[in-house]
């Protein structure tokens, strides 16, 4: 990266971290905190584009799981509505001389839960739980109340068409744990693909009900390294191990997937959509570290500051929270997320009564539970790419589908489309619009090796909160592996 781009880049992280923290947008300050780390010139993370897969002997990963899934079963969360299908939270020990495990959260389908797939969904950050965020704000079956307290149905839950498993991950994320400092300290892509590896293969013992089911891996943001780094060390070992995992397919959104074009592309976005002004997204003339123009670059990063200040990066559009108070009585619910939800979320996860229901053992945590990890000091390696794995997935015939909110300034849809044309993929069916409900959905473009890209239209960064009856029809087309749908046909 040309000293140029670096100085914009770092200068305009800084001030949407700042915009993050105003806010309690707890993922945007994740994810810059970590692009901001990478691009000091001292930085020490390692960000080769190679991940190097840990060799593991069947025998060293499996862990006796009898008797487990019975004590994991949740009979009722406080405050739920009554439901049809069973659920299941615990921990799964990862390495039990460092007494360090996973916590998850599972949701079975509301119906045929015998033959529907298992989907993984998986938060970013990185840092940030997939609890807080895919299972209470998302995809999961409930949302929580402004009362913090009580929690309503989500209709458009993704349990309706797969069974759903949320984990919490890296260590120290939500309530997963170690009881070695150390563990906090060596976080990475390499070390979070292999411990999510060892729990999945741990989990499938405990559910063993699972293990030939069609799989398919699903997250955001920052999951766009999760999810291909899982898939790909699932097909490395599906190679070597005894155990296969029946991976058919994953599904990212939103997602951190190419650092160059990443970040070019949300200069882009936020100028021509008259955020920021085109002298600003082109910063990186004024702040080139060989110009003497420093007064240029400061009035350019002013402006940035000044322009962000109030508004929601993550959803551009959307209302900011204005009053972080519970309420006594709970609001009339909506099927569009409230932006005060954050503060729900986190109130009732850290009720005791909330937590026992979960199985949460908090008396190992070394701290309160938090949406993103506050003691994850350090992140040792982020590939720059992953494109690569995305090719690798294409040439073992998995379905590879990547979805982009159109409203999101962060991982914007110019990023996204940026970054899909790096792999260079021959066109199979052009730019066009695909339909839900009998509305525009959002547009799409499916490329010959099976790659689809799709938009969802007038969604933030976490498309199922913002457009959850969208984001449903999209995970029923991407699971069932058909083209996503066309107009309604109209009356003669």
């Amino acid at each position: 990266m040309d000293k140029a781009i670096h100085c914009v880049i770092l200068s305009y992280l800084i001030l949407s971290l700042l915009v993050g923290q105003i806010y309690g947008n707890r993922q945007v300050e994740a994810l810059n905190n970590l692009h901001k780390s990478k691009l000091r010139e001292n930085s020490q993370i390692d960000r080769s584009s190679e991940l190097q897969v840990e060799e593991l002997a069947y025998e060293d990963i499996i862990h006796s799981q009898e008797g487990l899934k019975e004590k994991d079963k949740i009979e009722s969360l406080p405050g739920q509505p009554l439901v049809s299908f069973s659920q299941y939270g615990g921990y799964v020990t990862l390495d039990k001389f460092a007494g360090r495990a996973f916590y998850y959260y599972f949701v079975e389908a509301r119906r045929s839960k015998q033959t529907l797939p298992l989907l993984l969904w998986l938060n970013g950050g990185p840092g940030c739980s997939s609890l807080a965020y895919g299972a209470m704000q998302e995809l999961g079956p409930f949302r929580v109340n402004s009362d913090g307290k009580t929690l309503h149905t989500n209709k458009f839950s993704w349990n309706k068409v797969a069974n759903v498993l949320f984990l919490e991950s890296p260590t120290g994320v939500g309530f997963s744990y170690s009881n070695k400092s150390k563990d906090y300290d060596t976080n990475g892509d390499r070390k979070t693909a292999a411990d999510n590896y060892l729990f999945l293969v741990n989990w499938l013992e405990r559910f063993p009900e699972y293990k030939d089911r069609d799989f398919f891996i699903a997250g955001e943001s920052y999951a766009g390294h999760y999810v291909p780094q899982l898939a790909h060390t699932i097909l490395y070992h599906n190679k070597k191990a005894k155990t296969i995992i029946n991976l058919k397919g994953i599904l990212i959104g939103n997602a951190v997937i190419n650092d160059g074009t990443d970040l070019l592309g949300m200069y882009d976005y936020l100028a021509s959509h008259a955020i920021i002004s085109d002298k600003a997204a082109y910063i990186d003339k004024a702040c080139d570290l060989s110009s003497k123009n420093q007064s240029e670059c400061d009035a350019a990063s002013a402006e940035i500051e000044k322009d962000l200040e109030y508004i929601d990066l993550y959803n551009i559009y959307a209302p900011l929270c204005k009053n972080t108070n519970l309420t006594a009585l709970p609001k009339k619910s909506s099927i569009v997320t409230d932006p005060c939800s954050d503060y729900y979320v986190y109130s009732y996860l850290n009720r005791k009564d909330v937590q026992e229901a979960l199985h949460a053992n908090v008396t190992n945590l070394k701290y309160d539970w938090e949406p993103c990890s506050d003691v994850i000091t350090k992140w040792v390696d982020s590939s720059t790419t992953v494109l690569p794995l995305l090719h690798e997935f294409l040439n073992n015939s998995l379905r590879v589908w990547i979805f982009s909110g159109d409203t999101d300034g962060r991982v914007p849809i110019t990023s996204t489309k940026y970054s899909v044309n790096k792999m260079n993929l021959p066109i199979e069916t052009v730019w066009h619009p695909w339909f839900a409900y009998g509305e525009v959905g959002g547009y799409a473009e499916v490329y010959k090796g099976g790659l689809t890209f799709a938009t969802v239209r007038e969604a933030g960064h976490q498309v199922p909160s913002y457009q959850p009856a969208r984001a449903l029809t999209l995970i029923k087309y991407f699971l069932d592996g058909t083209p996503l749908p066309g107009p309604p046909k109209r009356n003669a």
